[in-house]
């Protein structure tokens, strides 16, 4: 016996089915609740489809009745997904299920990034996920928007991403906490320049930078760092300067800053004028 269809003999049990492009144009044309369509939604659903990223999950495709006459209920997203990615998709599918059901749908909170991380046992995950999707930005888009559907990751891509250095990223939250207390950084900000920084020079005495930037004993009146301090302490206070500069400016100026000290640059003030394109961190290699 199946107890599932049995304990759930009020609802239908759902099948696997593959929705050709054809299939979901014809299931769309058959919605009468015309709901607004959240077009970034439905970019990142093509790009998992066209990606080889798409998996068969428990949110589907929902009719009021079989497949070949029934109104949609849910899944408009997944179907302009299929449809604009014209490529065969498969997704869960529930045939006659009541109209009535509709008021309730998605109306649970999705997984976030920060969760998927918790899921796996981190901690302080949300500001770990910021940090990783921020690092990827600066990786493909230093130039480019990070707002909007191109900046977004799926929680299986935060994941990856995390994985690949995960190390190395606990290590940068950790640094954008101080960071955060000590400067008044944005802790993503802080902790996104700091593994980026990092990264690119492994020999340049990390300690080192973090201790000058925390303690700010014995900077000299050219140090990248005492300036660095300076427009934070600048920010601070308010003003049009705080307004100007978001996450992104914060880690811009970070990265200047530390390209000084790195090349022994003497550095009275910084800044990052409009427009300017985000500085890349001075490679520095590791002596063999």
């Amino acid at each position: 016996m199946n107890m599932y269809a049995e304990e759930g003999a009020d609802f239908p049990l759902p099948r696997v089915v593959t929705i050709t492009p054809d299939m979901a144009s014809q299931l769309l044309s058959r919605n009468p609740s015309n709901r607004p369509l959240d077009r970034s939604l439905v970019a990142q659903m093509v790009s998992q489809i066209r990606g080889g990223g798409w998996q068969v999950t428990h949110q589907g495709i929902a009719l009021d009745g079989p497949l070949e006459t029934g109104n949609l209920v849910d899944g408009q997203h997944r179907l302009n997904a299929i449809l604009k990615a014209g490529v065969p998709t498969q997704v869960l599918l529930f045939e006659g299920v009541p109209r009535e059901t509709f008021s309730v749908l998605d109306t649970g909170k999705r997984r976030s990034g920060g969760d998927i991380l918790a899921l796996e046992g981190e901690r302080d995950t949300t500001l770990l996920s910021a940090t990783v999707r921020h690092v990827h930005l600066y990786r493909t888009l230093p130039s480019g928007s990070w707002v909007g559907s191109g900046a977004r990751l799926t929680n299986n891509e935060i994941l990856a991403i995390f994985q690949s250095q995960a190390t190395d990223f606990r290590n940068a939250i950790k640094q954008g906490r101080v960071l955060g207390k000590e400067l008044g950084l944005i802790p993503t900000a802080g902790a996104t320049a700091y593994f980026l920084t990092v990264e690119a020079a492994p020999a340049a005495r990390a300690d080192e930078w973090m201790r000058g930037l925390t303690t700010q004993a014995n900077l000299g009146p050219d140090d990248a760092r005492l300036a660095f301090i300076k427009v934070m302490n600048a920010l601070r206070s308010g003003g049009t300067l705080r307004r100007r500069t978001d996450t992104r400016g914060q880690i811009g100026l970070y990265i200047k800053a530390w390209n000084a000290w790195v090349s022994g640059k003497p550095v009275k003030s910084l800044r990052l004028q409009k427009g300017e394109k985000m500085p890349r961190p001075i490679q520095v290699l590791i002596a063999e």
